[in-house]
């Protein structure tokens, strides 16, 4: 459904137009857990309506919208329903490689429901009161801990993967900006034993933060400054900074400004990672990386839609060198790393 081509009929507008609920009726199986329901074997409407204490006319309606888009497969007799590969692997809670509490809740509950700012912010007739930053989201406590709790999940993959492609084993301290509840920074520490890690990010990130930090040991390496990242004063002599899904989700014209501020506050050598959305250089995609650029211009008006070639010479234009560049998420992410000269 996410393609570069061009569109070219009616039917590819529609497929685009009504993509929405296509979304929405995975969002309805993960409410109602039916992936997980069919972790252990092929269940008839009956079956999942019962375990679901859904009426079984609802469950039919639904089984059969998420067997047209492929998430599930039926029998030759169309009684039975069974989990298709993908959703077995990841939208089942039997899985451990399940992501679908992050899909339920960040994505269904709060991602979701912010693109309906998009014409708003467009026409520049967004209300007061809505939400237009992540401060200003953040600030809620409910509404932190959905997206906390949904983030964290969401980050450990990707946590895994940075480990793979960096190297720190001669850093000591990590200043992880904007780290939310420490999901990358456990993973770096697991991999990096000599290593420690500054988080900074809002009060409430804090606070929900230190949940996953006590439950993963490690309380006595990571500590919190509980800040605004753009505006508070970070530590310097730092031996590696992160920035994670942050460039993103702040005014454009603050990104050279943090870009220079980490070279400061690095100590020679020191090693820079920066991950998040980024669009090709001459924009034509990736479909998914483009679409969340757009998703965090609906809460964040004036963020900007990075690419890596910008990015990498706002790097250099300050003095890092052996600037890199690598897939994080395919199709989604990227990660640019480099060094401050010794």
């Amino acid at each position: 459904m996410l393609e570069n081509s061009l569109v070219g009929t009616a039917e590819d507008v529609s497929k685009i137009a009504f993509g929405f609920m296509a979304s929405k009726a995975l969002f309805a199986g993960l409410h109602i857990d039916v992936f997980t329901k069919l972790a252990d074997g092929p269940k008839s409407s009956a079956q999942i309506s019962k375990e679901a204490n859904v009426p079984v006319n609802r469950i039919t309606t639904l089984m059969t919208a998420l067997t047209s888009i492929g998430l599930v497969d039926r029998d030759d007799e169309g009684e039975m329903y069974s989990n298709s590969p993908g959703a077995d692997s990841f939208l089942s809670k039997a899985s451990k490689y399940e992501f679908g509490d992050y899909l339920r809740y960040q994505i269904d509950q709060q991602m979701y429901p912010f693109l309906g700012q998009l014409n708003e912010v467009l026409d520049g007739s967004l209300a007061p009161e809505a939400v237009d930053s992540y401060q200003h989201w953040m600030n809620d406590a409910e509404q932190a801990s959905i997206y906390c709790e949904a983030q964290h999940a969401g980050s450990l993959g990707p946590g895994r993967t940075l480990c793979r492609l960096v190297d720190l084993s001669e850093a000591e301290t990590l200043l992880d900006v904007g780290g939310g509840t420490g999901a990358m920074s456990i993973r770096l520490l697991e991999a990096f034993p000599k290593l420690i890690s500054t988080i900074i990010d809002f009060p409430n990130v804090a606070e929900i933060g230190w949940k996953f930090i006590s439950e993963a040991k490690m309380v006595d390496r990571i500590r919190y400054i509980p800040s605004n990242a753009l505006t508070t004063q970070w530590p310097k002599e730092q031996g590696a900074i992160l920035m994670s899904y942050l460039f993103s989700g702040i005014p454009g014209t603050e990104v050279p400004r943090l870009v220079e501020y980490a070279f400061e506050c690095l100590e020679p050598g020191g090693s820079l990672m920066i991950h998040d959305f980024m669009v090709e250089d001459d924009r034509s995609g990736p479909p998914m990386a483009a679409l969340w650029q757009l998703q965090h211009m609906a809460f964040t008006p004036d963020a900007r839609s990075v690419t890596p070639g910008w990015l990498r010479a706002r790097l250099n234009e300050v003095g890092f060198i052996d600037i890199k560049e690598d897939d994080m998420i395919p199709g989604l992410t990227r990660l640019i790393h480099a060094r401050k000269p010794k």
